[in-house]
């Protein structure tokens, strides 16, 4: 009989040597630091040891110690005269049969047996490691995820919702994975979708949330357009040549508007690469949306005339503080200048940030205003910029 008993008390024990080999375990599989699992777990022994004493208070400490390999409750008590709060205070008469030289005003420092304690300490053990994973998994996730915000991942669809036709991706970044929801609001109209299929997203943003990070992600957002020009064009990564705006109406038409500092680079060119190869490879990626591509300026009318491509421009008129501008294009120029449904026209204006007027040459010449500034565009169509025909539109958030 005695050996079932010590054999029960034994199981209600809280081995430390197991702890410690489980806590080990867990950072090798999971990557999660030991320190984070030790520190929640002794935190929890003590919430959990004060549920059950309503009267103890800081005077709980849990010291566990890995090279000895035992985790071990004490509480501290102080000695008085007369006791009137067991849980931290204690008599005189009581101490010395603990600690033979103790004395009043002193204070004791009383192990709390495993055996009174080892089976509520193995649970909480077991509920702390258990939230301490999920905990320290969803911090991993978050932080690696966060890191990617506004990049271009790639995920797998895992399920799509028959009703609001939204998709679940599962996306992974470096050694973390996780679920995301592309929205029918960020899928490009057109766009067909199967579960297994692979696709490119952009990161919009990356949340916390209670069931562990939000990945909001976008098909739509100019933010992909931009990387992936900057993955596929080896001058836009390394900074030859930058993106200084981005228009975008997904799935039809894009606007990318390039610049270089190095007059020896043709930024256009870069872009476009040997027989298009470039441009359509990203066009090929966005599903056959159309990309026109034009040069930079920091002179309105040049950019404005360039921004309407590829329709020709005979002459820009700017208004600086109203940033409105007039534009004269020939007559048989104007339904390309302002495009299919005003869409030229829609992107130019969204490109450059200006309000764009188109007239024909055959209109009647308005008087012009003091502050008015017209510049005639040369005739060889230099500002003009090169309009591929390929990619979709928009990034609005300007380069520097």
């Amino acid at each position: 009989m005695a050996k079932r008993n010590a054999k029960a008390q034994k199981s209600n024990e809280l081995d430390g040597a197991e702890f410690f080999a489980a806590i080990s375990m867990i950072e090798q599989e999971k990557g999660i630091p030991k320190a984070y699992m030790i520190d929640k777990i002794t935190q929890a022994l003590i919430s959990a040891y004060k549920k059950d004493h309503e009267g103890a208070g800081d005077n709980v400490m849990v010291d566990a110690n890995e090279a000895a390999g035992t985790v071990r409750m004490f509480i501290k008590k102080e000695i008085v005269d007369v006791v009137d709060d067991p849980d931290t205070e204690m008599s005189l008469e009581e101490a010395r049969q603990k600690l033979p030289i103790a004395s009043l005003g002193d204070v004791v420092r009383i192990e709390i047996k495993t055996r009174d304690f080892g089976r509520i300490a193995a649970q909480t053990a077991r509920q702390v490691i258990i939230q301490g994973m999920r905990e320290a998994e969803r911090g991993m996730v978050y932080d690696e995820f966060s890191s990617k915000e506004h990049e271009i991942l790639t995920g797998v669809i895992t399920r799509i919702d028959p009703r609001s036709g939204g998709a679940s991706l599962r996306i992974g970044s470096g050694g973390e994975a996780t679920e995301a929801f592309l929205s029918a609001g960020e899928q490009v109209r057109g766009e067909t979708y199967q579960e297994g299929m692979r696709l490119k997203v952009y990161v919009v943003e990356v949340r916390r949330a209670n069931k562990g990070p939000q990945v909001l992600i976008s098909r739509t957002h100019p933010g992909l357009v931009k990387r992936l020009f900057e993955l596929e064009v080896p001058e836009i990564y390394d900074g030859t040549v930058e993106v200084k705006s981005i228009a975008r109406e997904a799935g039809s038409r894009t606007k990318l508007a390039v610049w270089s500092a190095d007059e020896n680079v043709d930024p256009i060119g870069a872009c476009v690469g040997p027989r298009g190869q470039r441009v359509n490879n990203i066009v090929e990626e966005l599903k056959g949306e159309k990309v026109d591509i034009v040069k930079w300026s920091e002179d309105p009318a040049v950019y404005i005339a360039a921004a309407l491509s590829p329709a020709d421009v005979l002459s820009v008129s700017t208004h600086s503080e109203t940033k409105t501008c007039r534009v004269v294009v020939p007559d048989d120029q104007l339904s390309l200048a302002i495009g299919k449904e005003g869409q030229n026209a829609r992107l130019a204006a969204k490109l450059t940030g200006w309000k764009i007027d188109i007239k024909p040459a055959s209109s009647p010449e308005p008087e012009a205003e003091p502050e008015e500034d017209t510049k005639l565009l040369p005739e060889d169509g230099e500002a003009a910029g090169t309009a591929p025909d390929a990619l979709e539109p928009a990034l609005e958030e300007p380069e520097a």
